[in-house]
């Protein structure tokens, strides 16, 4: 009985320390967590030069967090024209539908975001962000 016992508890460990390591998939099996960093915006190399708002915005870098725990980061660091540079980051929960993001932002909206192998691409009130993974 002891030995049934102790079987017992050594599976439980096991079985929990392994809910401990989970990875984010899309449908097709793609593991998504990790740490993406800005190539474009709206096509154009970064850093550079994007419109917001009718505006252009000095877009310096930007970098993306997806977290294995259903939460995400975006950090993006940028000078509006006329204006000092600032850095923003917001935070977001996600959802995953087949190889979309869905993100609900603390304090704003929702927008989608879209993987496929090392690259996300984000609408970003109507600017197209795309940022590469990299190991």
């Amino acid at each position: 009985m002891k030995t049934l016992f102790h079987i017992a508890i050594a599976l439980f460990a096991i079985l929990s320390l392994s809910g401990c390591q989970q990875t984010v998939r899309l449908a097709d099996g793609n593991d998504i967590t990790g740490i993406y960093y800005l190539l474009r915006v709206d096509g154009n190399e970064m850093p550079g030069t994007a419109m917001h708002d009718g505006m252009p915005m000095e877009i310096h870098s930007g970098t993306f967090f997806i977290n294995d725990d259903g939460t995400c980061t975006s950090k993006t660091r940028f000078t509006p024209q006329g204006h000092e540079e600032q850095t923003r980051v917001v935070h977001a929960k996600y959802t995953v539908e087949d190889s979309r993001l869905i993100m609900k932002w603390k304090g704003a909206g929702t927008n989608e975001g879209w993987v496929e192998g090392d690259i996300f691409t984000m609408d970003n009130h109507g600017m197209i962000f795309e940022y590469t993974r990299k190991p």
